[in-house]
């Protein structure tokens, strides 16, 4: 297993605009998430076999694993060379905030949601195991979260308080005041006939909680494990809100613009649907300039910060430049 606290930041320093750097260092962690996260989901033998066989199927489906990603970037931000906690040893709690995203996942492709039939390239969970077998799935996958995170014999080596501060910050992300309450005023905003008639204060909503929300608390929650000051932390909030809602608005347009191949699920649904989106509020045009200006203000957020930070400024670079 690659150890996250031997991996060189040099080369990051020094080439924080190299696409094949980024790589490297998304893979390298994208690696330390996916051994984890093997080791502390059940296995397909344990009963219920089916349902672990479909918590599996969509939490290993090729995810980029950005949230857990930021978590990473945003400890390493603030944790200095005489720390105390090693981001290995908080392995087990940033791969906790993927299961919650792959739960969400899972349910947004629903028939009640989005009725999305593709995701990543091939069938969605409900269309491989059924309707009730999907629901079941990401239930299991959002309580074996917060199984993850409170269980001390893989979190010894975290200070309580911390602990328990990160499965506040996660839980409320993850809730009625975040991800699920974003997600309710998109179902209820769905299918106006003149999308412009609706605010775009309550589309800033919308996108700031369904996505953003959940990178908001990934970015807080590393910087929470290094042990970050108040200065720091609000920084990183700023951050964290910022690339939050470029990553949706980025969403948006990639499905404008991208193709099934590229995004690995079904396009210009929006639309068709009658989505509340940016591009179909404000124009595609202001949807990129806004999607721009997200990213120059986090990186403004985290000048205050050198060369430690080059990975969460090359992670937000990506989020607008990617294709899937």
């Amino acid at each position: 297993m690659i150890r996250a606290g031997k991996t060189k930041k040099t080369s990051m320093r020094l080439k924080t605009e190299s696409d094949q750097e980024l790589e490297r260092y998304l893979q390298d962690r994208r690696a330390l998430i996916d051994g984890t996260l093997e080791t502390c989901l059940p296995v397909v033998m344990t009963v219920p076999g089916r349902l672990h066989e479909a918590m599996r199927y969509s939490l290993f489906s090729g995810g980029k694993r950005i949230r857990p990603i930021l978590a990473i970037a945003a400890f390493e931000a603030v944790a200095g060379k005489g720390r105390s906690l090693d981001i290995n040893d908080a392995l087990p709690v940033v791969s906790a905030i993927e299961l919650i995203h792959a739960y969400s996942l899972i349910h947004d492709d629903l028939p009640a949601m989005d009725n999305d039939d593709t995701r990543r390239g091939r069938l969605t969970s409900h269309k491989k195991f059924g309707e009730a077998a999907a629901i079941l799935a990401g239930d299991a996958l959002l309580t074996a979260a917060f199984a993850l995170l409170s269980d001390r014999r893989l979190n010894r080596t975290i200070p309580p308080d911390t602990l328990l501060s990160v499965i506040h910050e996660l839980g409320r992300a993850a809730g009625s005041l975040g991800m699920v309450g974003g997600q309710f005023v998109d179902m209820e905003s769905e299918g106006s006939t003149v999308p412009q008639t609706i605010s775009e204060e309550t589309l800033r909503y919308i996108h700031s909680h369904k996505t953003g929300a959940l990178i908001r608390a990934a970015v807080r929650i590393g910087a929470i494990l290094g042990a970050a000051g108040p200065e720091a932390l609000s920084s990183l909030t700023v951050y964290g809100e910022k690339v939050g809602l470029a990553f949706q608005v980025a969403d948006d347009i990639l499905d404008v613009e991208g193709t099934e191949k590229e995004t690995g699920k079904r396009v210009r649904k929006d639309g068709a649907h009658q989505k509340l989106t940016y591009p179909i509020r404000v124009g595609l045009a202001k949807s990129k300039q806004l999607a721009d200006q997200l990213i120059r203000e986090s990186q403004e957020a985290l000048s205050s910060f050198g060369p430690e930070a080059d990975p969460l400024r090359a992670i937000a670079r990506f989020i607008v430049a990617r294709k899937s």
